[in-house]
């Protein structure tokens, strides 16, 4: 045995009192708390209110979930109706069986609709979730460990994942190890939470921008780590169905981003109100390098508040 093997996990959870609490659920809720954590700093610090944050991302997680298993359900019908299966299974998910395609779509959507209602800037308030939702990706991964799920083909290479038997898929009981590719998409959503940190910073990305970035990011290693996925999942023409899913997501998060560079340059200084007196924050002024000949930042029309008693200006730094 390789002393960097993955070992089968000794337990994938508790009983209490006659209730059984899977390990999995601890890292879905994990890497809720620290994207929660993350995103509610970076509002904050764009001059939105706590308390309005912690309102829209309740309502946002619930929808998420939701949205997260009605797509495993849907893409993965075979799990649970037809003969021998007990379709009430599908409203359990303390075993597995999130899909973030439903998530982003059906939060996106409650987020959108947050944002109508407190009039917050649909753009920056996805591009202040972005690297969090790769940080809460990758630790929810985890929960795959302990479920001993999503992993992919068999490997000799020195990091392999043992399987135990009665986990192995048909076909592949003689084989031991195989490819952990939660693992592998644990380490791409982390690095990806990082760079998506860093090139907002140095490119000046928002104005939605960055939630592009983070779908490109996501779809490029996912449609990669898929092909070596061997757990049941339905094909179409020889590819899996998240496959097509990763391919189409990427292509339109290419376009848009494409739009946005030329429609929508630079990042709102103040997306969500400016800092209450008391608070420490003061907006970081654009350099005139980052604003053009003039050295003044430019006005963006469309974070104009007319009529609501929000100061009208608030700034959009252009990319350099």
């Amino acid at each position: 045995m390789s002393p960097l093997q993955i070992p089968a996990p000794p337990i994938s959870g508790f009983t209490l009192g006659g209730f059984t609490i899977h390990f999995y659920a601890f890292c879905v809720l994990a890497g809720i708390v620290v994207a929660a954590w993350l995103a509610r700093r970076r509002f904050i610090r764009r001059g939105g209110e706590a308390d309005r944050f912690d309102s829209a991302i309740f309502v946002i997680v619930i929808v998420g979930i939701i949205g997260a298993r009605l797509y495993h359900v849907i893409t993965d019908n075979q799990l649970y109706f037809g003969p021998g299966r007990d379709p009430w299974q599908a409203f359990n998910i303390r075993n597995g069986g999130l899909g973030i395609w439903g998530g982003v779509m059906l939060g996106g959507l409650a987020a959108w609709l947050v944002c109508r209602r407190y009039r917050f800037d649909f753009g920056s308030f996805a591009d202040v979730l972005a690297p969090a939702l790769l940080f809460a990706q990758a630790i929810g991964r985890l929960g795959n460990w302990f479920n001993q799920e999503l992993f992919g083909r068999p490997t000799d290479l020195p990091w392999g994942l043992y399987v135990d038997p009665r986990y192995r898929p048909e076909g592949y009981e003689s084989y031991e190890t195989f490819h952990p590719t939660f693992a592998y998409e644990m380490v791409w959503n982390t690095i990806g939470g990082f760079v998506l940190l860093w090139a907002e910073r140095r490119f000046k990305l928002g104005r939605g921008k960055l939630f592009s970035c983070y779908v490109l990011w996501y779809t490029f290693g996912r449609f990669f780590i898929e092909a070596v996925r061997i757990d049941p999942a339905n094909h179409v023409g020889g590819w899996r169905v998240n496959s097509y899913v990763s391919v189409i997501c990427f292509v339109g998060a290419l376009i848009l981003l494409i739009w946005q560079l030329r429609r929508r340059p630079g990042v709102m200084l103040w997306p969500f109100g400016f800092a209450k007196p008391g608070t420490g924050l003061t907006p970081a002024r654009p350099r005139a390098d980052l604003a053009g000949d003039t050295g003044a930042a430019e006005i963006s029309d469309d974070t104009a508040s007319a009529g609501s008693g929000d100061p009208p200006d608030r700034e959009t730094v252009k990319n350099p």
